[in-house]
């Protein structure tokens, strides 16, 4: 299935992890990287709660996640995002 249909298809389903309140944790990382590793692209809900704690935008919160688990933003709508594994060099 090509990339972008694969993207399609997450950007619908359910949220494969949530960004609760406390924020974008260790485990919040590791977890993510864990789906990424099975499945090259997840999608990440973050929840109001975070949103209110942090005062950083869907935006940022996915720049940052995605800089921290080797991975490419490819959709930010309202309180969710979608990350693609970056495939590593060598």
């Amino acid at each position: 299935m090509p990339k972008e249909e694969v993207i399609k298809k997450v950007i619908h389903g359910k949220a494969h992890v949530r960004i609760g309140k406390s924020g974008i944790s260790e485990g919040v990382i590791n977890e993510i990287k864990r789906q990424l590793d099975s499945l090259n692209v997840i999608k990440v809900k973050v929840l109001r709660s975070y949103l209110k704690v942090s005062g950083k935008k869907t935006k940022e919160i996915a720049e940052e996640v995605a800089s921290k688990v080797n991975a490419k933003v490819a959709d930010v709508r309202g309180h969710t995002f979608v990350l693609v594994k970056v495939k590593s060099k060598g």
